[in-house]
């Protein structure tokens, strides 16, 4: 539960490995969190990043892949550290297209983590939180999926199924008193994107980690970071297929 200054007391990160993620749970630890959950498949490590006064930080194991589990998951979590005032929602496989298209088996496999391991833990998410009657779940999109790129449209396609489902699912929890932040960052530079070319307008995981603590403060439903992709996307989305394609090679 929220103290009495609304501050964040707990929080569960899916993908506790997840180097943005653990950007967002150290924001939050700064501003006050006490209780963090990490999961991620093998378990993790604790982070030294995550040290404050009073802190506990438990592991979980969590496999994207095995949706049967994901409710024992949530359940876990709650059993540790009771409510949940945020759950981060950051996992995922960022592959190459190339490789993607020489293995369609690799395409499929990757794709169900970034789509329909969502889908099923996110569901599991939600209900908590709607029984909770508080709690936001924030779910880890991409500008990827704003509108898909030949040169990653494997990746892109997932990321735009998830952002529409967790868009819905936000209307769906609507007068809970639950609800969903979606997070629209562009190229971070991680371990996960080492092989990717940097694009124009980069953010840091300490900065995706900042726009998603305004995003929580303000009560938005979705945020871009850095902010200046949201007017850019809005033209981008409009151009002509033909020009489109030319610019996302």
């Amino acid at each position: 539960m929220r103290d009495a200054v609304g501050s964040v007391r707990s929080v569960l990160l899916l993908g506790g490995r997840s180097e943005i993620g653990l950007a967002v749970v150290e924001r939050l630890v700064r501003e006050g969190a006490r209780e963090v959950v990490l999961a991620a498949r093998g378990g993790t490590e604790l982070p030294g990043v995550l040290d404050a006064p009073g802190l506990q930080v438990h592991s979980l194991e969590f496999d994207a892949s095995l949706p049967e589990t994901h409710a024992d998951t949530v359940a876990r979590a709650v059993e540790l550290v009771g409510d949940l005032d945020v759950v981060v929602d950051a996992f995922g496989v960022l592959g190459d297209q190339a490789a993607y298209e020489a293995d369609p088996v690799a395409a499929a496999r990757d794709s169900a983590v970034n789509y329909t391991g969502h889908v099923s833990v996110d569901l599991a998410a939600a209900a908590r939180l709607r029984e909770q009657g508080h709690g936001t779940l924030v779910v880890l999109s991409s500008i990827a999926g704003v509108r898909t790129r030949r040169f990653n449209f494997v990746y892109g396609s997932a990321k735009a199924g998830l952002d529409g489902f967790a868009q819905g699912l936000g209307d769906a929890l609507h007068g809970s008193g639950a609800r969903v932040l979606v997070v629209r960052p562009g190229y971070v530079p991680t371990q996960m994107s080492r092989h990717v070319d940097p694009a124009p307008f980069p953010a840091t995981p300490a900065q995706v980690a900042a726009a998603v603590a305004r995003g929580l403060r303000t009560g938005a439903h979705t945020v871009w970071a850095p902010p200046v992709l949201r007017p850019l996307f809005t033209v981008l989305r409009t151009l002509p297929r033909p020009l489109w394609r030319r610019l996302s090679r």
